[in-house]
């Protein structure tokens, strides 16, 4: 009897522990809402209440599909950042499974070199391409002491290929790195006992064990390419992508409701683009991130 009677106290302090834990918890938690109310909700709510201000009132968000200049130059983007994210992933695979299987002097200072472009911001990667393929750049200079005429290519859809190419690879080869560190040898090594070629099992072993590593930093890749604003603007000749006509429509003609609506269109595409990567790896996007 006095055992029931002493234990009968214990009971109802379980919720004060829970309560006196929820109550931490929201002291830790209220930073980081009031960082995302001021930083992100505020700005963006304030961004889409301007895209909607204009004549056009809440279907200037369908202009970039109803206005021929917008809509090409949003293909052009999409298309751009698609082929960009192809090529990368080819080449990163490439390259990162070599650094990865091979073990040679200096193997660390190359990979080093490698990723050094992750350093430089966009103004910069533009202006290497203008070294490399502008008016008076290397390839430039050559063309003109092989053929007599130089190839200049800086200003256009390729040149800016060629930056985005490179500061895209970086990111992605450190990517296929770290995955192609965990591959189970085993597997290699029986699809080899059953008779499979080398290119067989690069394709039916090794990329569909890389598979969820080469979407989470594709999406990364595509979207990078998306809104990347740097380079293009270095670069910005004959180049037609959104961002620069976003940054157009707000400085030349002080079209805010325009670039505003613009920019959630341009937001929403990529944000599509990472959610549906990581509903196709879980949480391998936010990793990358």
């Amino acid at each position: 009897m006095k055992t029931a009677i002493s234990a009968a106290p214990a009971t109802p302090a379980a919720p004060r522990v829970r309560s006196a834990g929820n109550g931490v918890w929201l002291w830790f938690a209220a930073p980081g809402l009031t960082l995302f109310c001021a930083f992100w909700l505020l700005p963006m709510a304030r961004l889409v209440g301007v895209g909607a201000s204009g004549p056009d009132g809440a279907m200037a968000y369908l202009s970039v599909l109803t206005n021929r200049h917008y809509f090409a130059s949003l293909l052009s983007t999409l298309a751009l950042s698609a082929v960009v994210t192809l090529v990368t992933l080819a080449i990163s695979v490439m390259v990162g499974l070599f650094l990865q299987r091979n073990r040679f002097a200096g193997q660390s200072v190359l990979l080093a070199m490698l990723t050094f472009p992750l350093a430089f911001p966009g103004v910069v990667v533009g202006f290497m391409v203008i070294m490399l393929a502008g008016r008076q750049g290397i390839i430039g200079g050559f063309t003109n002491w092989l053929f007599g005429e130089s190839l200049v290519f800086a200003y256009s859809l390729a040149g800016l290929f060629l930056g985005y190419l490179y500061f895209s690879i970086p990111r992605v080869i450190l990517t296929v790195v770290a995955a192609a560190e965990k591959l189970d040898p085993s597997l290699e090594e029986a699809a080899r006992s059953l008779g499979a070629r080398p290119w067989q099992v690069l394709l039916h072993v090794v990329l569909p064990a890389l598979l969820p590593a080469l979407v989470s930093s594709g999406a990364i890749c595509f979207a990078t390419s998306v809104g990347a604003f740097g380079t293009a603007f270095t670069l910005a000749a004959n180049i037609d992508v959104l961002p620069m006509t976003i940054y157009n429509e707000f400085t030349g003609y002080a079209n805010f409701a325009t670039a505003a609506s613009l920019s959630i269109v341009l937001g929403l595409i990529t944000w599509a683009m990472l959610a549906l990567a990581r509903s196709l790896t879980g949480s391998g996007v936010a990793a990358a991130a």
